[in-house]
């Protein structure tokens, strides 16, 4: 049988022993904000309300450390589903009419600056009103449901919002108490989560001195100390090198594989080829599509990459006149098939010229390419014709 999600049978922070000391106990570290620290960092942060369960180090980190994120399955099949969702600013349309109903698991929120990403994710979380249409969180309406959605998600916000004397350990247990929490209860779960994400042995220090990288897994922590069911991440590999990024990524895909839903705002395309299996795109307020990632990347001319024995010149003659697209790629072929064109009959045109394959690789459409191939289409359309 499952532990209680508040009893006794959930995941503490490991017990002091020689490795891990016990830290000492000092004003700075363990000390209570005064009123204007948290009327600063209220101003800057959106924070959830309370909500039950807390992640922990990862055990392939740590083969000592408490399981992480033990949640149970999600109640809620549909993510989102909006009608005719819209935003004005003073005339300025930020949303115009987005409908959409979508189940998935990670949800990647793409389009350029300005097309209405924040606004869309502000008005989820019941942030801002929406001018007309109605919308559905994890099954909970807007504006009626708006304070139990947010008990129900983290947020990790792009850009920081902390004191800079504030230690890890207090940031994120001030998260903690922010969603509902005890104090007590806070202080022991941002101990877990600090561990979770790979800084339990930086948690005393404080944020001011924290690499790029190190405050990236810190939001990451307030995000999920008080154990979300859906989890906002806006640009969370921004500004992290190559190793940084590769590590984000993989805490965000151990937080996805334990049921909680992940939606990723980010303009790095290859981020969410790794992580979403849905994508939503945006472009001046409008959608422009709404879908899984595998069918975004279906070709209505496929292209496979060949390879022959010495003999790429005679092939592609004979493959040109077969009626075969064929363009030079280095040392291979790359044919698009048109029409009712298959792979068996570029196989079977090879078989019957006697002409060997060393290479045969169907290429699959990057995520980048139909991004803008369809921002392309939507720029096209809302261009007015010329002379009209």
């Amino acid at each position: 049988m499952a532990p209680s999600r508040q009893g006794a049978g959930w995941p503490r922070p490991p017990p002091p022993s020689p490795r891990n000391p016990p830290k000492p106990t000092t004003p700075r570290a363990r000390s209570s904000l005064s009123s204007s620290d948290w009327l600063h960092l209220s101003s800057w942060c959106w924070w959830p309300s309370s909500a039950t369960c807390s992640p922990a180090r990862r055990a392939s980190r740590n083969p000592k450390a408490p399981r992480a994120l033990d949640h149970r399955p999600g109640a809620f099949s549909v993510l989102f589903r909006l009608d005719n969702v819209q935003k004005d600013y003073r005339g300025f349309a930020a949303l115009k009419g987005i409908s959409f109903e979508l189940e998935s698991n990670a949800v990647g929120l793409l389009g350029p600056n300005g097309a209405g990403k924040s606004t869309l994710i502000k008005a989820l979380l019941g942030l801002i009103p929406i001018n007309g249409g109605s919308a559905e969180v994890l099954g909970m309406r807007l504006p009626q449901d708006a304070r139990a959605i947010r008990r129900a998600v983290g947020y990790m916000p792009e850009n920081d919002c902390y004191l800079p004397y504030m230690t890890a350990v207090d940031y994120v247990s001030f998260n903690g108490q922010l969603c509902g929490l005890p104090k007590s209860e806070a202080f022991r779960r941002a101990h877990e989560v600090l561990y979770y994400v790979g800084l339990g042995e930086a948690r005393y220090r404080q944020l001011g001195g924290f690499s790029t990288g190190m405050k990236q897994r810190a939001k990451l922590a307030q995000a999920l100390v008080h154990g979300p069911r859906l989890l906002f991440l806006d640009e969370p590999t921004n500004g992290l090198d190559p190793k940084g990024r590769d590590e984000m990524l993989e805490l965000i895909e151990d937080v996805r594989e334990r049921d909680v839903r992940v939606v990723l705002s980010t303009h790095l395309l290859p981020d969410v080829e790794k992580i979403c299996d849905s994508v939503v795109m945006l472009n001046q307020g409008a959608l422009v599509h709404v879908g899984s990632l595998a069918e975004l990347q279906k070709s209505d001319d496929p292209v496979i990459e060949v390879g022959t024995r010495d003999e790429n010149e005679r092939f592609a003659k004979l493959l040109t006149e077969a009626g075969f697209g064929v363009e030079q790629a280095g040392m291979h072929l790359k044919v698009r098939l048109s029409g009712a064109q298959s792979a068996e009959e570029l196989v079977r045109l090879a078989v019957d010229h006697k002409v060997q394959l060393r290479h045969f690789l169907p290429q699959r459409l990057t995520l980048e390419t139909a991004f803008l191939a369809l921002l392309d289409q939507e720029t096209s359309r809302a261009r007015p014709e010329l002379g009209a």
